[in-house]
């Protein structure tokens, strides 16, 4: 049987003073004994926390285009955390153009998650400008345990506002995985492959076929994210 998360809000305070709207999805544990074997997969997951980082602010990105896959992983037994960044939604403060006030609403969230549902490992996934965001935060948590991204927009264009970031998940030793439409507007797939040569550590990439970078932050694939995510998570 498919469950319905239990949902909450909270806010969560950066170290600059902004207060972040903060949306946390929890497994509800299971309820008859047909579901014995889900209930024992949501108790091996617990001691995790998903948090997942929305697409660039500035272009309408916000933390319900998150909802699916967070409920999905719910579903499977994580702990997830999405939230507004800096200027959207409820949260206070003003987005910045090149994302990189936004690391401090990463950080924030992430150490929050360990300081209060009693997880000890977190995966940081960020979708689309959400990526270099996420990955430059990566070495900055401890319990930050994997990467994931959706779509990072390595192109040229791209680079212009997000270039800085690059370096930063690319240094970083930790595990990483890279989802990716073959058709994605804003990176090629021999500029992805270009870029993840430099980089340490243990890399993986999920490419899929015909598909658009927008197309790939639709509700559609939001289940083959959160099957791939999940498998990522069982193999660290």
């Amino acid at each position: 049987m498919s469950r319905t998360p239990t949902i909450d809000s909270c806010t969560v305070e950066t170290s600059d003073g902004v207060k972040l709207h903060t949306t946390i999805f929890k497994p509800n544990p299971y309820e008859d004994e047909e579901e014995e074997a889900l209930g024992e997969e949501i108790s091996k997951n617990s001691s995790w926390v998903v948090v997942l980082v929305h697409p660039y602010s500035i272009l309408g990105g916000c933390q319900s285009l998150l909802r699916g896959i967070a409920s999905g992983l719910s579903r499977k037994g994580y702990k997830v955390l999405t939230f507004d960044m800096r200027g959207v939604g409820r949260s206070t403060g003003k987005p910045s153009i090149t994302g990189f006030k936004e690391i401090k609403d990463v950080v924030a969230v992430c150490k929050w998650g360990c300081e209060n549902l009693s997880v000890n490992k977190i995966l940081l996934v960020g979708s689309s400008a959400g990526a270099p965001i996420a990955g430059s935060a990566v070495d900055q948590v401890e319990q930050i345990v994997g990467y994931v991204s959706i779509g990072y927009p390595f192109g040229l264009l791209a680079s212009v506002l997000f270039g800085r970031h690059h370096k930063n998940v690319l240094k970083s030793p930790k595990p990483k995985l890279f989802i990716m439409g073959t058709q994605d507007g804003f990176t090629t797939v021999k500029q992805l492959n270009n870029k993840l040569r430099s980089a340490a550590g243990r890399v993986e990439t999920h490419l899929i076929e015909g598909i658009g970078h927008f197309e790939l932050e639709s509700p559609a694939y939001d289940s083959q994210m959160v099957i791939f995510i999940a498998e990522f998570i069982n193999s660290l």
